[in-house]
C-alpha cells in the first residue's frame, strides 16, 4: 500500500508538470486505468495542455510518415518484381505499345476533317521517349519531318531556357528545334506537376502525314476487331 501511494504521488507530480499519461507509465508501472483514477482531478495549465497537444500531433505526424514509407517501399518492392516480368520488346510489340499510344494520346481523324497529321501530346518525358522511339525506329519517320512544340503558363516564361533544354534532352534534339508556346489559363491549384516537377507539355508533330494517321486509325480498329473476338463482343 505504502509502495502505490510512494507511485500515486510520483504520477501526480509528473502529471502537474505536463506529462502524458504515456510518459508517466513509462516510470510508474500501473494499470492505466489505475492511473487515469488518480490523475482525474489534476487539472492542467493552458502551456501543458498546448505542450500534450504538441506532442499528441507529433507521434500521429511519426506514424504517419512511417506508415508512407512502408507504402513506398511495397511499392517500390512490387514495381522491381513486375518492371522484370516484360522482359525484351520486340519490333511488333513497340508497333503494338506506339499505335495504343497514340489512340489514347495522339490527334485522331475525323468524319468531317480526315487530312489530319500526327500529332502527339504529353507531359509524362517517360511516354513522349517511347513515342519517338515508335517514329524513329518502326514508322522509320525522317527527322527533318519531326517538328516540336512547347506548351508552357506564362507565369514561367523566366524559365522558357530551362524547360527547352529539358525537352531537348528528353527527344535527343538541339533546342532550336522547339517552339515554344505560353497558356494564359489559370493553374489549377489541385495539379501535383507544379514547382520542380513542372516542365509544361510537348506537342510532337510529324509533316505530311495524314496518311500515317489514317493507318494508325486502321491499326485501332484492328486491334479492337481482334480483341472482340476474344471477347464475343
Amino acid at each position: 500500500m505504502i509502495q502505490k501511494e510512494k507511485e500515486k504521488k510520483l504520477a501526480l507530480s509528473l502529471r502537474k508538470q505536463g506529462f502524458s499519461y504515456t510518459e508517466i507509465l513509462k516510470r510508474v508501472p500501473v494499470a492505466k486505468s489505475t492511473l487515469s483514477l488518480w490523475l482525474r482531478s489534476v487539472g492542467l495549465s493552458k502551456q501543458q495542455k498546448q505542450r500534450l497537444t504538441e506532442k499528441k500531433l507529433s507521434s500521429i505526424k511519426r506514424g504517419w510518415a512511417k506508415w508512407r514509407q512502408q507504402q513506398i517501399d511495397v511499392t517500390e518492392k512490387v514495381k522491381k518484381a513486375a518492371r522484370a516480368d516484360v522482359k525484351k520488346i520486340s519490333e511488333r510489340e513497340l508497333w503494338l505499345i506506339g499505335v495504343a499510344l497514340y489512340w489514347v494520346e495522339g490527334t485522331k481523324q475525323k468524319e468531317h476533317s480526315t487530312g489530319r497529321g500526327v500529332l502527339f501530346n504529353n507531359s509524362d518525358p517517360a511516354m513522349i521517349r517511347v513515342f519517338m522511339k515508335w517514329l524513329r525506329d518502326v514508322m522509320k519517320i525522317k527527322e527533318e519531318d519531326i517538328g516540336f512544340e512547347m506548351y508552357i503558363h506564362e507565369n514561367h516564361k523566366e524559365n522558357i531556357n530551362r524547360f527547352l533544354d529539358y525537352w531537348a534532352n528528353v527527344v535527343g534534339i538541339e533546342s532550336k528545334r522547339i517552339r515554344a508556346y505560353f497558356k494564359k489559363n489559370k493553374v489549377k491549384t489541385n495539379r501535383k506537376n507544379i514547382g520542380e516537377n513542372y516542365h509544361g507539355l510537348l506537342r510532337v508533330k510529324v509533316r505530311r502525314s495524314s496518311v500515317l494517321n489514317r493507318k494508325i486509325s486502321g491499326w485501332t480498329d484492328g486491334i479492337v476487331d481482334n480483341i472482340a473476338g476474344w471477347c464475343n463482343w
